[in-house]
């Protein structure tokens, strides 16, 4: 009865103040368990303060995300006050799309269809040989050290075409948080039709992609906001499997196509990528206010062996993007262009980068079974990803802080940069030198 007595307050605060537009999205962690915050959420009074949505998969099964019509501030402030509440914030919206992130021309690698056979399936021969795999030293890297990726890298993002034939060896299950349910497949969003066989046609779409389409799907995808972030996913998962082509791939859908997505539902994720037996997370986003919840999602994954990436962002900014600055959980990595400068568009500060990678014009999968270029932080950070999944191939109980000192040993590109551009031949001769580490 205590508890339900604590909202008498509403009657002044709450139940008469002008109407939400919309339900406020608030992540609580409380040790009173699911029913206590039903409890709280049901009180004797006519009007419910908030419903529990659901839970978000932290061990303690104390996380649940809660929507309230009530004004935010006052909710937030008389929900802290509740014994058993441990600490409440409200639910981040977070975008993919946005920045200063352009592809120009497409790149002539992609217009090299001709087929390379890379470890056991067909791929084009523009996506395999392409200037960024030359520059970090995918393939000596691979051939020096005998290794192909091991384990499992997950990836937060717009899901994957789970069809695609370069990917589908190794892509496993996943799952669609944003449809609560098993997936992960990104293809659910599209309801335009699909492309006709000829892939001579390479189309500008999303503003900033150049993918083979035929013209009538690029219409559908190009200056639609709906399908902004459209292949995201895939191209991310894409890179991770250029570098790493032996690692299983976990496709975890957190964002639609229109490139947006909840906090709580990134949450859910890295608990999900934990729980079933991720060794590296890539997480190709940013958002700029720091999270309790979030510190302690990535907490738990690297205590539980998750080696944690991210991209620093398209800004072009000194300034400080999550997870990035969470420089003891994640490695950040900014852009870098072939000629080893700091692409225009990256973030850069050492606050934020750990590393950087090449990220323009990065020819990757793309949604449909073809290929498509792009530039951004967010093709940046997959090549890390990967690269902690060669690495698992030399010592497979490697952890964060073993991932991190490997990959430092990098090529320095000036200020800002972090320990410099990813080489990941440097980074397994550390590796073979400090097999423990």
């Amino acid at each position: 009865m205590k508890i339900k007595w604590l909202w008498v307050p509403l009657l002044c605060f709450g139940l008469f103040s002008s109407p939400a537009l919309a339900d406020n999205r608030v992540i609580v962690r409380t040790t009173l368990g699911f029913q206590g915050i039903q409890q709280v959420c049901h009180p004797i009074l006519f009007i419910r303060p908030c419903t529990v949505v659901r839970g978000l998969g932290d061990p303690l099964n104390q996380l649940f995300l809660v929507t309230t019509p009530l004004d935010l501030t006052t909710f937030l402030n008389l929900l802290g006050n509740i014994a058993g509440i441990v600490d409440v914030e409200a639910d981040q919206v977070v975008r993919l799309v946005g920045g200063l992130n352009q592809l120009g021309a497409p790149p002539a690698g992609l217009f090299d269809t001709a087929p390379n056979h890379y470890f056991n399936t067909n791929v084009w021969n523009g996506y395999a040989v392409q200037p960024a795999a030359q520059i970090v030293r995918v393939s000596d890297a691979q051939s020096i050290f005998h290794v192909s990726g091991l384990g499992i890298v997950a990836d937060i993002d717009t899901g994957v075409d789970q069809n695609h034939p370069a990917l589908k060896q190794v892509l496993l299950q996943g799952y669609d948080f944003t449809r609560n349910q098993p997936g992960g497949s990104e293809m659910s969003d599209f309801s335009g039709p699909p492309p006709n066989t000829n892939t001579s046609n390479i189309a500008q779409v999303n503003q900033s992609t150049a993918a083979v389409l035929d013209q009538s799907t690029a219409a559908v995808l190009d200056g639609n906001p709906q399908y902004s972030a459209f292949g995201h996913g895939t191209m991310v998962l894409g890179v991770v499997h250029l570098t790493a082509p032996r690692a299983n791939l976990l496709p975890l859908k957190a964002f639609d196509s229109s490139g947006s997505g909840f906090l709580s539902d990134i949450l859910r994720a890295i608990y999900f990528s934990v729980q079933n037996g991720a060794n590296v997370v890539n997480m190709s986003f940013d958002f700029k206010t720091n999270s309790t919840e979030f510190n302690n999602a990535l907490d738990y994954a690297n205590q539980n062996g998750l080696i944690c990436v991210s991209s620093a962002g398209n800004d072009g900014m000194q300034e400080i993007v999550y997870p990035a600055a969470l420089q003891s959980h994640v490695m950040g990595v900014a852009s870098t262009s072939d000629a080893d400068t700091r692409s225009t568009f990256s973030n850069y500060g050492n606050a934020i980068v750990w590393v950087a990678a090449p990220g323009e014009a990065i020819i990757s999968t793309y949604p449909f079974g073809t290929y498509a270029a792009s530039s951004g932080t967010s093709f940046s950070a997959p090549f890390v990803s990967g690269g902690s999944a060669l690495l698992l191939d030399m010592n497979k109980n490697i952890d964060q802080n073993g991932a991190a000192s490997a990959i430092a040993n990098a090529v320095p590109v000036g200020a800002g940069m972090g320990n410099g551009r990813l080489d990941l031949l440097l980074a397994l001769q550390f590796m073979s030198k400090h097999p423990n580490n």
